[in-house]
């Protein structure tokens, strides 16, 4: 059964008063926070659509941003972003794995401690995280800055989760993850003072693989099919696209598209519980009376692509569907119903919140606070850094797959008819340039090839026609310089226009 707003209606539980002087402050900025994180849910392909309740008390009563950009197309690595507000350059969490830095001794010893939570904690938030926290945390250990902490171990699941419950790592194998989610997120609220403020942090499995819904929702959607996009399993050949959407197959065989349709129903099936649990968490907040203080952020730490350029599904590449994420936000000072074109990057997560918490904002941050005031139509210029270093290695290839580890191809699998997701130079760096007239990216791949793409996004939004080696040389010249400078690039010097 979804968690309704009448279950989860208790008493009101009064905090104890704040008595530092980092509580004062924190009290005086009178808000609280809210971040609800999915993992894999696209905007380009009508991942939203399906969520109802979150479009009505989210978008409805707040801001969407369109032009919305994870800074790096892989979960890890973006959620190291959003915690911090710096670029995987400078947190130096480059993939999904332990080597890649994903909660590595750079991580836990440097650059954790000085995170969001830990910052708002002593300002004296009540903290409290619950969902999958980054892909290689096995641990009993709990990340400092955290007053309650629910962390899952390891990658997204549904069914048969082990969660490290402040400090003891507990193992469930009937509980639905998003449902459990939410309970454990209603219980923090139910128990929330007025007197002290709150950072609540869910990050629910949805849409991830394995693509497994909550009983519940399994047959909804029985009709709906994965968006036919021009570039939709369409072959790619050299100097249109990088080497690895050029290999074998061209394209995807039927059978393998019919599996691409199921795959886009079954992430639509996740999203519902995580639609209920908008619903229950908006509500709670305001029959507490709470709402009005609260500002919620709704986003997801990557895109991803279904068939696009014959590709069957996953993340990690430099195109819209992979790049471009869900951002929408209702607050104190946000006016319902409202549009913000210009563009904005999950890094800037960490400056809003701070900024709004009346907290002083650090010059080693990579981000700066979202436009939330609609007053302000124009799209204001920005160019936002997109990094990826691909994982492919000798020991991740499929042997039933016709490629050898000498290839060190990663994320090749027979469902996918072999058509590889991943490689070791899969490795790139792009600017997203967006300002009133200009909608462009240029990138720059770390391989043999020095291959080069760029797009004029306003003319070209599926990314059909690479112009990287048409565009004249000065063009080009000026892009590479300021990729040479982004990716170097700390604190106010990233948010330079090169």
């Amino acid at each position: 059964m979804p968690y309704s707003i009448v279950a989860c209606l208790l008493l009101f539980v009064a905090g104890g008063c704040c008595t530092s002087r980092y509580e004062a402050d924190a009290r005086n900025s009178g808000h609280n926070f809210v971040v609800i994180l999915t993992d894999d849910q696209d905007i380009m392909l009508n991942g939203m659509s399906p969520m109802s309740n979150t479009l009505r008390l989210i978008a409805n009563k707040g801001l969407t941003f369109t032009n919305a950009f994870t800074t790096s197309p892989v979960c890890c690595p973006s959620r190291s972003s959003i915690l911090t507000g710096k670029y995987a350059h400078n947190h130096k969490t480059t993939n999904n794995s332990h080597a890649g830095g994903c909660y590595g001794s750079f991580w836990q010893q440097t650059i954790e401690p000085m995170a969001l939570p830990v910052l708002l904690s002593n300002a004296g938030y009540d903290t409290f995280y619950a969902g999958k926290y980054l892909n290689e945390y096995f641990s009993e250990v709990v990340p400092p800055g955290w007053s309650q902490w629910f962390g899952l171990h390891g990658n997204s699941l549904y069914y048969n989760f082990t969660v490290t419950e402040n400090g003891k790592a507990t193992r469930y194998t009937d509980a639905y993850f998003t449902d459990y989610l939410t309970a454990k997120s209603l219980d923090f609220l139910n128990n929330t003072s007025a007197r002290k403020p709150f950072f609540v942090m869910v990050a629910p499995p949805a849409p991830h693989a394995p693509f497994t819904p909550a009983d519940r929702h399994k047959d909804l959607f029985p009709n709906a099919k994965a968006i036919r996009t021009p570039n939709f399993n369409i072959s790619s050949n050299p100097l249109e696209k990088h080497w690895l959407l050029t290999m074998q197959p061209r394209t995807l065989p039927a059978e393998y598209i019919d599996k691409i349709d199921t795959i886009h129903r079954k992430r639509w099936q996740t999203l519902m519980a995580v639609d209920d649990m908008v619903e229950g968490i908006v509500g709670l907040l305001e029959a507490k009376n709470l709402l009005e203080n609260t500002y919620i952020f709704f986003t997801s730490d990557n895109g991803f692509h279904l068939g696009q350029f014959s590709q069957a599904y996953d993340k990690r590449q430099p195109y819209e569907t992979d790049i471009r994420v869900p951002l929408l936000v209702r607050g104190p000072s946000v006016d319902p119903k409202t549009v913000q074109h210009s563009a904005v990057a999950l890094i800037d997560i960490v400056p809003t919140i701070l900024q709004l918490a009346n907290l002083e904002l650090s010059s080693s941050l990579d981000g700066r606070p979202l436009p939330l005031n609609s007053d302000r139509k124009d799209v204001i210029e920005r160019q936002i850094l997109i990094e990826y270093w691909g994982e492919g290695n000798f020991e991740t290839y499929n042997s039933q797959c016709p490629w050898s580890a000498q290839d060190k191809l990663q994320l090749c699998t027979v469902d996918a008819a072999c058509h590889c997701q991943d490689a070791w130079n899969n490795t790139f760096n792009c600017v997203r340039h967006l300002g009133e007239d200009l909608n462009f990216i240029y990138c720059e791949f770390k391989d043999h090839q020095n291959f080069v793409e760029a797009y004029d996004i306003s003319n070209d939004l599926y990314e059909m026609n690479n112009i990287g080696y048409e565009i004249l040389p000065s063009i080009r010249a000026k892009y590479s310089l300021a990729l040479q400078n982004l990716t170097s690039c700390i604190g106010p010097t990233c948010n330079i226009i090169y």
